[in-house]
């Protein structure tokens, strides 16, 4: 993996949820996400699966969509201005700032802004469900295009879009976790479901 694979696969993404945001269909969307990112981490060299597993792996296990975990809802900005450090290994501090909460039919979640080059919104969730992993996963991630839409007057924000950080899958990459303010109470059983990879 280089540099220009690291590009190549953010422009994919990038594109990936362009055509999510453009389909009618909240439940063919998520079928063309689950079958574009299965193919993203099978196959493309800037895969955090790592490249001795990606032939034989079966790809993702993604619950089936459920229309119920669909939210469409204005940020609260009502909050205490904060800021989270997150140290890491190999990007340093990355710094963000909390610009919000969403409150959604199965409780509330932090949103936050990535205050370093390129910003974006950040939202990371972490709930109880067996199937979850246990560091989070990532609802929306605009600098890296994981965009599912809407605007200052409302985000959409659908739990069965929720995927596993590249930590997940190898631990040599940094992540950034889901802190208190993204913790859900209830279980969801939505999108992407952890399932370890070996390591080579």
């Amino acid at each position: 993996m280089d540099s220009f694979d690291v590009v190549d696969w953010r422009r994919r993404v990038t594109a990936l949820y362009r055509e999510v945001r453009a389909t009618a269909s909240p439940a063919d969307a998520h079928g063309a996400w689950v079958e574009g990112r299965a193919a993203l981490l099978r196959t493309h060299p800037a895969s955090p699966v790592a490249p001795v597993f990606r032939d034989a792996w079966p790809g993702p296990v993604v619950a089936p969509y459920d229309p119920a975990l669909r939210f469409v809802v204005p940020v609260d900005r009502d909050v205490e201005p904060r800021r989270w450090d997150v140290t890491t290994g190999t990007d340093g501090v990355v710094p963000f700032e909390l610009v919000g909460r969403v409150h959604l039919g199965v409780g509330s979640l932090d949103v936050w802004w990535l205050g370093s080059y390129g910003g974006g919104l950040f939202l990371p969730v972490r709930d109880p469900a067996p199937g979850s992993y246990g560091g989070g996963r990532y609802l929306l991630d605009t600098v890296k295009g994981a965009d599912l839409g809407g605007d200052r007057d409302a985000l959409v924000v659908d739990l069965n879009f929720a995927y596993q950080p590249s930590c997940a899958y190898d631990p040599a990459w940094a992540c950034p976790l889901a802190g208190p303010g993204n913790r859900l109470e209830v279980p969801v059983v939505a999108g992407e479901q952890y399932v370890e990879v070996p390591l080579p």
